[in-house]
């Protein structure tokens, strides 16, 4: 078979149900391939598949590279979903699949899990996220320190909780955690550390916001993991009768949007720098992106408990950059972007969650901040 052959089953190859995306991050369009595994990919996962060494995966270009008869015939024999088949055999429904969106460490440790240390073929290989119990160290921000010390963390899924201890020989924890109202995302920007995973909890009416990493990739995205396994086996014994896919759903979630805007106090105060970030239906301002504790905690309702977002608003000076309105039931949120394309993001993602219905645990949360919530302005349920 000739190599302009070739490039046309493989073209035609692409067209196929579950070629089409990519095999582990299935983004659309793929355009690489791992000829010796019989899969497609997208730029970025090819980029870590190359990085697995050529004895696990061999990755070329399906267009730019040239292929012979066998290398084509063994992508045709095999492919994405038969691949998957294998390869992801007893992939847990709690474990994250990485999208192109999710930060890299997400997606290397999905690879590298699957190919290299084959978790999804072999259920004993699950056990350093997938037990009743998981102990370990972390390195964690002080609170009001930029110092980062090892703290024991211990995860229990009977108890539903996660604690950490400031000394090794302590016998109460300094936290205790429960694992319903913890969210765990992966920060490494924010942090400066490609490992930096911020835990997020409701602690006395407002949330609590900690810092930690692992010099161990795997070993944070397994602290993450479990997490997530420990929230899934709680849903599974809560909701028996429900999909797994469907408890599956929001077991963590990626912050909607984060960064500095520019806000307006409560009676046209002069406008201070606060850094932003929302959080599901919890938008929270911020003296500094590693503060522990927000400055205030805004819930973003549904449409019609009369929430809006809108660009400009009133009173506002053309010199303090690109306004936009937060409409709440108790207030104006008079907030200024940098760019208008930062402003163009803000707004999309707050009309996203307005747009949306509410759960039973968006109105928990609700609940939540308005009762016990010591801040200057009080949130009232519609």
């Amino acid at each position: 078979m000739g190599s302009t052959r070739n490039k046309e089953v493989l073209i035609d190859l692409l067209q196929r149900e579950g070629n089409n995306v990519c095999a582990d991050c299935r983004d659309e369009e793929p355009e690489w391939a791992s000829c010796n595994l019989g899969i497609f990919l997208c730029q970025v996962c090819a980029g870590i598949h190359r990085g697995l060494g050529t004895d696990i995966s061999r990755v070329k270009s399906t267009r730019l590279d040239n292929w012979d008869d066998d290398q084509v015939k063994r992508m045709a024999e095999i492919g994405n979903e038969v691949a998957n088949s294998k390869y992801e055999r007893f992939l847990p429904m709690f474990y994250k699949r990485p999208t192109k969106e999710d930060v890299d460490i997400v997606r290397q440790q999905f690879i590298k899990a699957k190919y290299q240390r084959l978790e999804f073929c072999n259920i004993d290989k699950q056990a350093s996220y997938n037990s009743p119990t998981k102990e370990g160290h972390l390195l964690k921000k002080g609170k009001y320190k930029t110092k980062f010390q090892s703290r024991k963390f211990i995860l229990t899924r009977q108890d539903n909780k996660i604690k950490y201890y400031n000394k090794e020989s302590a016998k109460q924890p300094k936290e205790d955690i429960e694992l319903d109202d913890l969210n765990a995302v992966f920060v490494p920007e924010k942090m400066g550390n490609p490992n930096g995973l911020q835990l997020t909890y409701l602690k006395d009416g407002t949330t609590r916001n900690l810092f930690v990493y692992h010099e161990s990739a795997q070993e944070i995205v397994s602290w993450y993991t479990a997490i997530r396994a420990a929230k899934f086996e709680r849903r599974k014994v809560a909701f028996p009768d429900r999909e797994d896919s469907e408890l599956a759903k929001d077991l963590t979630t990626n912050f909607y949007c984060e960064g500095y805007l520019h806000k307006m106090g409560p009676n046209n105060e002069p406008y201070k720098k606060r850094w932003f970030t929302l959080d599901r239906r919890k938008m929270s301002y911020l003296e500094e992106p590693m503060s522990p504790f927000p400055k205030g905690e805004v819930f973003i309702g549904h449409q019609d408990g009369g929430y809006s977002v809108d660009i400009g608003g009133p009173d506002v000076k053309s010199n303090q950059g690109f306004p936009f309105t937060q409409k709440t039931p108790e207030r104006l949120y008079i907030l200024c972007a940098e760019s208008h394309d930062d402003r163009e993001r803000w707004i999309m993602a707050l009309k996203k969650i307005i747009d949306t219905p509410l759960t039973p645990q968006d109105t928990r949360l609700a609940t939540y901040l308005s009762s016990k919530r010591k801040s200057s302005f009080k949130l009232k349920m519609n």
